[in-house]
């Protein structure tokens, strides 16, 4: 039986055009079986770009003027592609003075640390990082399988809280970040806006789960304090405003990760589960929050990707679902560290997993299988690297002299 082109699973109902099934986050499919991604992704081309990118301009000139001798705006950012390519348009296009502000989630990968110290190189930002403790960090993506299905609670809530922290503090009201929702994921409109941007934004689109809802005999509530987000009164009294670049400027990965890459020397790694290299380059764990989707869902980060590139033409839909065989149910050589850090075995780890697995998917073989290479980059964050290297490092002053 010929079963090239064939997806992964036979009993999913599947978009017509791309490679994303049914258990995909708020999908839905029109007339002709297009997925949600897919339908806005025929209205970017057809949107007046000319047209948006004026009122990007308006907006970031009136920012200017009411800044008067503050910054302009705050930069969320990771050192990614995404907010490599913000600071471009930020500071050099625009001429902004821009905030970069950080919430690290403490998993660096070492290409993602030089990539985040490279912008600030290049772009001269200045930035203020906050880095949550590692212990809690690694409490927490225990909690986090639990209460949500996937590894990264705290990547999900500690940015925005930390953000909004930061623009009240500072006193700048506009915070510009990257992709918009309704880019790729389909979780927003360019005809019309579903998710307005307001404290909840973020827990809406991937953090589901407050800081209050995570509260136990573990966790109080002076643990949860990086992921408090300020109040709705706070944060309208401070008149902030998020944007997204990619509401105003038409968005494409390929081509700004081509040009960072050439003009300011951004890099690539490999990136687990997937066949692209830049996608959360920074982080040494995307590969379990990706296959977690999968147990979950029944897809992972190949599936979204492969999606992208049939949407531009860059594959055909059979060509995607070979990709999807590949990388999808390809077991992460980043589990042992999440493992490790968590205390969970292998079976309470799969256990947790086979309950939050969707209706649909739970008479399915889902094919796991052991990943057939060595990960190119080390599955350990960057800092914890520095910190046994210079730990089992001799002291250089201790020179031994011979008689």
């Amino acid at each position: 039986m010929n079963t090239y082109g064939k997806p992964l699973f036979e009993n999913l109902k599947y978009c017509t055009r791309c490679c994303m099934p049914e258990t995909q986050e708020g999908v839905q499919f029109d007339e002709l079986g297009l997925c949600t991604a897919c339908q806005t992704s025929e209205q970017k081309i057809h949107i007046n770009w000319v047209a948006r990118e004026k009122e990007l301009r308006k907006i970031l000139y009136e920012a200017k003027e009411k800044a008067k001798g503050n910054y302009d705006c705050i930069l969320p950012l990771s050192g990614g592609k995404d907010s490599m390519f913000q600071g471009y348009v930020l500071t050099q296009v625009y001429g902004m003075k821009v905030l970069g502000v950080t919430f690290s989630h403490n998993w660096y990968s070492e290409t993602g640390w030089y990539n985040l110290q490279n912008m600030l190189n290049v772009f001269n930002i200045d930035h203020v990082m906050f880095t949550p403790n590692r212990n809690l960090v690694n409490r927490l993506a225990r909690k986090s399988l639990e209460a949500i299905g996937d590894s990264c609670w705290t990547c999900h809530s500690g940015p925005p809280a930390f953000v909004f922290k930061m623009a009240i503090a500072y006193n700048i009201p506009l915070l510009v970040w990257g992709e918009s929702a309704a880019d790729f994921s389909g979780k927003d409109s360019y005809k019309e806006q579903k998710l307005k941007f307001d404290r909840d934004y973020w827990l809406k689109c991937s953090g589901k789960k407050r800081w209050n809802e995570l509260l136990d005999e573990v966790f109080s509530e002076k643990d949860m304090q990086p992921f408090i987000v300020p109040s709705a009164e706070e944060i309208e009294k401070a008149g902030i405003v998020g944007i997204h670049i990619g509401n105003y400027i038409f968005w494409d990965d390929e081509r700004q990760t081509e040009f960072v890459r050439e003009h300011y020397n951004w890099k690539e790694t490999e990136i687990e589960q997937t066949y692209k290299g830049y996608k959360s380059a920074e982080c040494i764990m995307p590969g379990v929050h990706d296959f977690t989707c999968f147990l979950k869902r029944g897809y992972g980060r190949a599936s979204w990707q492969a999606s992208i590139d049939v949407r531009n033409g860059l594959l055909s839909r059979d060509e995607g679902f070979e990709l999807v065989k590949k990388y999808d149910a390809e077991i992460p050589e980043a589990l042992e560290y999440y493992l490790q850090i968590t205390g969970l075995t292998k079976e309470e780890f799969y256990e947790i997993m086979k309950q939050k697995r969707f209706q649909q998917l739970k008479n399915e073989d889902l094919k796991i299988k052991e990943k057939d290479h060595k990960n190119a980059e080390t599955c350990k964050p960057f800092f914890e690297q520095i910190l046994e290297k210079h730990r089992n490092r001799k002291d250089p002053r201790e020179h031994k002299t011979k008689d």
